[in-house]
């Protein structure tokens, strides 16, 4: 093999440092004139062993070597103290003894030591054992800054999606009471969902209530639920009648048709009560049914019109349905994040194990319908939900 047969280190991110830490000044200067010419390559000498952890410290070696025998410490001992150390315990030693002995051979290994060489070795091997044992310790180095980058960018990132559960949460309607007493209860998921709802009246007589669920997670399933929440606030429809559930979806499903937005869609479910006449008109776009509990039933009338999602398709055609409401009815609205669960034998949990958790009317107050959610956490045995959770309930006067 020629001189020319070394092969240098590309990456000049991080140059290979070499320390050697030896007694013997004539081997330190024969190791500085076998490594002299290699430009890719950063030497430094310790001659005594009591400045070597303080030397390391401050050199930075990609690889140290180490004699074995010195006066006052010995080489393995310095390994061992080395691996101990938080900066250098992964910096690779390779020991130089004088010694061709197994036993020492296999001691040195036991005790922290990553390679082992005979001095004085061949140049050529030097510089190979070098390049190989630092280029491991790049490597190593390279990995573990690109682990602490994707750390701080999660972290970054998990500020930013609270901070965009925050703002939905913020755009939420207040609970209201009245001749309709309203309350809910919500919880992002581990992203950021895409549910929202709301509710108002629109004049003395008549309440719209609606709850949407956009497909997918993520900041912009979270927009486009926002901008459909804004839509429907600001009234900023055009000339449809906020009146008739099917007229607003079929509004809705023009405007936000999926393939200008991203190929992004979503499910809804929207109502308007007259609490002179005690009729609720409805209509619903590929959403869960919601559950009308009359008083002292305990079984539930599900409330749904059978449709496509709002933005699959331009023209869609939306029916809506009418029923009466009666004093102390109770509806509830919500996403299917509040049961597409997992029991803990992996079954799903469905709508019909859902509805019996609302048969009975829950108790008053802000933590009400937080009950139901902390019973669909102990099923599925996680305060963590891989979806919204949504779930408004609407009790009539």
């Amino acid at each position: 093999m020629t001189e020319q047969a070394v092969p240098e280190i590309s990456d000049k991110r991080h140059p290979v440092r070499v320390l050697l830490v030896d007694d013997q000044r004539m081997v330190g200067e024969a190791v500085r004139r076998m490594v002299a010419d290699e430009e890719w390559l950063e030497y430094s000498y310790c001659q005594k062993p009591e400045e070597a952890i303080a030397m390391a410290e401050s050199f930075q070696p990609t690889v140290i070597l180490q004699d074995l025998v010195m006066p006052g410490i010995d080489g393995l001992t310095l390994v061992e103290q080395y691996k101990q150390h938080e900066q250098l315990k992964h910096v690779p030693a390779i020991v130089l003894s004088s010694q061709e002995d197994p036993v020492v051979k296999a001691e040195s290994f036991t005790r922290g030591a990553n390679d082992y060489l005979v001095k004085l070795p061949d140049r050529i091997e030097l510089l190979a054992r070098i390049k190989h044992h630092s280029e491991g310790y790049i490597h190593l180095l390279e990995r573990n800054a690109a682990f602490e980058a994707l750390a701080e960018n999660q972290r970054i990132l998990a500020g930013e999606l609270a901070e965009a559960a925050d703002y939905v949460r913020s755009l939420l309607p207040a609970p209201t009471q009245g001749p309709v007493n309203i309350r809910w209860d919500f919880e992002s998921c581990s992203s950021v969902g895409g549910d929202s709802f709301g509710y108002r009246w629109l004049d003395d007589d008549n309440l719209i209530i609606y709850l949407l669920d956009v497909c997918g997670h993520g900041v912009g399933a979270a927009l486009l639920s926002v901008s459909v929440m804004n839509a429907l606030g600001n009234e900023s429809l055009g000339n449809v009648d906020f009146k008739q559930p099917n007229a607003v979806l079929a509004c809705l499903n023009d405007v936000f048709e999926m393939e200008r937005h991203n190929n992004m869609y979503f499910t809804m479910w929207y109502g308007v009560y007259n609490r002179h006449s005690r009729e609720l008109r409805y209509a619903s776009a590929g959403h869960p049914p919601a559950l009308l509990y009359r008083a002292g039933q305990a079984e539930p009338e599900c409330l749904v019109t059978p449709a496509l999602p709002v933005g699959t398709m331009p023209g869609l055609p939306f029916k809506e349905k009418t029923t009466y409401i009666a004093a102390d009815d109770r509806l509830y609205v919500y996403s299917d994040g509040v049961y597409e669960v997992q029991y803990q034998d992996g079954r799903e949990m469905t709508l019909e194990d859902f509805m019996p958790l609302l048969s009975k009317p829950l108790a008053s107050g802000p933590d009400g319908l937080k009950q139901i959610r902390d019973t669909v956490a102990t099923i599925q045995q996680s305060d963590i939900f891989e979806d919204d959770f949504s779930l408004v309930e609407l009790t009539f006067q």
